[in-house]
């Protein structure tokens, strides 16, 4: 999967997908935190210094989790309209 972009609370912030439902976000182009989906709707966020999960409840983390499975689940609408808009012309 391709890196993507996401917004929240009118903040930018660039996600790259890392595997195993782990991602590196970005936020004013430097690293921000990575997170990784946890059980149910939560999300794990990883100590930036040592690594290791951080397990508190964080509302921008799961905020930006939920982004994240939506986005997946319906990557860049927009295109795939347009593509089948092309497509009809022929």
């Amino acid at each position: 999967m391709q890196p993507f972009d996401l917004e929240f609370n009118n903040i930018n912030y660039a996600v790259f997908p890392e595997g195993s439902e782990t991602y590196t976000i970005y936020k004013d182009g430097k690293e921000y935190l990575q997170i990784q989906k946890d059980e149910g709707e939560q999300w794990i966020k990883f100590d930036s210094e040592t690594g290791t999960p951080v397990f508190e409840t964080d509302e921008e983390i799961n905020a930006l989790g939920k982004l994240i499975i939506a986005y997946i689940e319906n990557p860049e609408e927009d295109e795939d309209e347009e593509s089948e808009e092309s497509d009809e012309e022929f």
